[in-house]
């Protein structure tokens, strides 16, 4: 017992005072006997101003009576219980005069605060949380079986495994002799040290040549390779980041350039029918004008629904990206002056003026005398017209905060039911136009069709952007999805919502998820259900859904993190590198697409990167984020 205890004793002073060294070395400081070199306070304090980070005020730096170590060593005491770090039975005297256990046990104290304590897995303990990081990252490995901190670790394949599900570029597992318990275990070592950086607190006889390691040392060992492993996958989730800011961007100029070009072409398709009427004749007889007066019939029951829809649908287009790019605070998207909005509406009004004129040419080759009942419709058409017309400039006109767009938008759906009213009157005044056969109205370019369909097309107008200015309050309060991924699930949520009721079945809630890869047996989706949906008879909401989503989704990418994120792969660097962005493991050909972007780099930069092409990152955000960004983040 008294070989054994003396074993482990050895082993955690050995590995402590390695632990010590490695973080005394800032102030050029090392110890060689760890009893001695801490039992006249100095190194202890030296050791809790690194660790803190504060200063532990004025002490003896050369102490040479007892009583000025007491005195430096009560400092520091009295600085770890301040800290409410638990101390036991541990006095000045214990380490002045050298008592080797209690010493153990003190810098033992110290590594579980500030080298493990940080260790959180499923709100576990430091200790076990390591543990349960061991075993999750070594499941995979046949040979592993991660029971403890103990002789879990003996044979070395433990080590090995961890490397190898972190950097397999650096150790081949399948082609190791799983026999060669030292070899592999100084193998592992080895590169932990040189090529990951993790200090070698530990000896390979500490671990293989006894039956049962020390835990202390091997915990403190192995919450070195447990840091170093979650720096690269914070810095691999911030390349993940730069990816899907990069593929979200795509995105929206997907939809820009979608606008433009529907834009361009509608406003050719208008000013093409115009040159038609403009050149249009008529040979004198009733037949022309009438076969003439079909043709124009049709043209507004076809051609001219479409450009009702066409226009309807790039207002709500250019507005759906004007609130996407305000969610994420990037800089907002305006069309070239000859595509506006603006524009727009000034030759649609022209084209309005260019079918009156139209219709007014043909009416009068076959008028009818019936004018006051004409007259009776048209007053009641146009005022409708005009109804409809203001309520489609507020829709289009809506900007600011969503909040308030959305209070618009509700008040708005609020007058429709009046419209259906007064829509009715209308068709009754149709009927009696159709019962005196005339087919023709000098004063107005509306028929009850037309008027139907238009007030269908304003119904549905203000429903999705109902819908839309809902999902974006969804989209600003759910910031772990991208906005790709919103789109994905509202786009499937409304194709199984068949009756339009904004609300999900339960069967058509288990083919939303099936159709987003998620499938579960009958018993688990019924609970699913039950559960999203708050009770058995239910239904779930558009809400409901997305919530459910976000828990199964954990992800978020807002302009800031996107930021930060490209700073994190820079290394903290006001530029990056190409070799930066591809340890950051973003694909080969999103780098091609960011290098071709961003802007080269011209101020001073770092030894090691004077050969390799430099990027602007920070001027590239500038341009996407509406605002100015300097090394300390961005700024609006």
């Amino acid at each position: 017992m008294a070989v054994l205890e003396q074993s482990w004793v050895k082993v955690q002073e050995k590995t402590f005072g390695k632990w010590l060294n490695s973080k005394l070395k800032v102030r050029d400081v090392e110890i060689k006997d760890l009893v001695h070199d801490l039992s006249d306070g100095t190194i202890l304090i030296h050791l809790l101003e690194i660790l803190s980070n504060e200063s532990l005020g004025r002490y003896a730096s050369r102490p040479k009576l007892r009583v000025q170590k007491f005195e430096n060593v009560n400092k520091a005491l009295d600085f770890i219980k301040g800290r409410r770090i638990q101390l036991t039975n541990i006095g000045a005297e214990d380490i002045v005069d050298g008592n080797r256990k209690i010493i153990l046990g003190l810098i033992w104290t110290l590594i579980l605060r500030f080298t493990i304590s940080d260790i959180n897995e499923e709100g576990l303990s430091a200790k076990e949380g390591l543990l349960l990081w061991c075993q999750r990252k070594t499941a995979c490995y046949d040979e592993v079986e991660v029971r403890d901190f103990s002789s879990s670790w003996n044979d070395g394949l433990a080590f090995c495994a961890l490397l190898d599900i972190h950097r397999p570029d650096l150790i081949d597992y399948d082609q190791l002799d799983k026999s060669d318990h030292r070899g592999n275990m100084q193998l592992a070592f080895d590169i932990a040290s040189k090529e990951i950086g993790i200090p070698d607190l530990l000896d390979v006889e500490d671990v293989c040549d006894v039956a049962k390691p020390d835990e202390r040392s091997l915990m403190t060992y192995i919450a070195y390779w447990f840091h170093a492993f979650s720096q690269m996958e914070r810095v691999e989730n911030a390349g993940r980041r730069v990816e899907k800011f990069v593929t979200n961007m795509t995105g929206a100029w997907e939809m820009q350039n979608n606008f433009e070009r529907r834009m361009r072409e509608l406003l050719r398709q208008i000013a093409e029918q115009q040159r038609q009427w403009k050149e249009a004749t008529f040979t004198g007889t009733y037949t022309d004008a009438k076969e003439q007066s079909q043709q124009f019939t049709a043209y507004k029951s076809s051609q001219k629904r479409k450009w009702v829809a066409e226009k309807s649908d790039l207002v709500g287009l250019l507005g759906n990206i004007k609130t996407k790019l305000g969610t994420y605070r990037l800089r907002p998207y305006e069309p070239p002056r000859e595509l506006s909005l603006e524009v727009l509406d000034h030759e649609w009004a022209v084209l309005m003026t260019a079918e009156r004129q139209r219709s007014k040419t043909i009416n009068e080759t076959i008028r009818d005398i019936k004018n006051g009942l004409r007259k009776s419709f048209a007053d009641k058409a146009n005022d409708f017209a005009l109804a409809l017309n203001t309520l489609s400039t507020s829709i289009s006109g809506l900007e600011g905060e969503v909040e308030d767009q959305l209070s618009h938008t509700q008040r708005i759906s609020e007058s429709l039911p009046p419209l259906d009213q007064y829509l009715t009157l209308i068709e009754r005044l149709d009927t009696q136009c159709q019962e005196a056969n005339i087919e023709e109205n000098d004063f107005t370019t509306y028929t009850y069709e037309e008027l139907a369909y238009e007030l269908g097309l304003v119904r549905s107008s203000v429903q999705k952007k109902l819908a839309f200015l809902e999902n974006q309050m969804v989209a600003r309060n759910m910031t772990n999805l991208t906005p790709i991924q919103l789109e994905e699930f509202e786009s499937v949520f409304r194709h199984f919502d068949r009756d339009g009721s904004n609300s999900l079945q339960e069967l058509e809630f288990s083919a939303a998820l099936a159709s987003l890869g998620l499938v579960y047996d009958e018993v688990e989706m019924k609970e699913r259900f039950v559960e999203v949906s708050g009770g058995r008879g239910g239904t779930v909401s558009f809400e409901q859904f997305i919530r459910f989503m976000v828990d199964v989704t954990e992800d978020q990418n807002t302009a800031e993190q996107v930021f930060e994120s490209f700073r994190e792969v820079a290394d903290g660097k006001p530029y990056v590198t190409e070799l930066d962005l591809r340890h950051s493991l973003i694909p080969d050909e999103l780098i091609e697409d960011l290098v071709k972007t961003m802007p080269e780099h011209r101020g001073p930069d770092l030894q090691e990167d004077r050969e390799m092409p430099k990027y602007d990152y920070i001027s590239f955000m500038e341009k996407y984020m509406g605002g100015e960004v300097n090394g300390d983040g961005p700024k609006y």
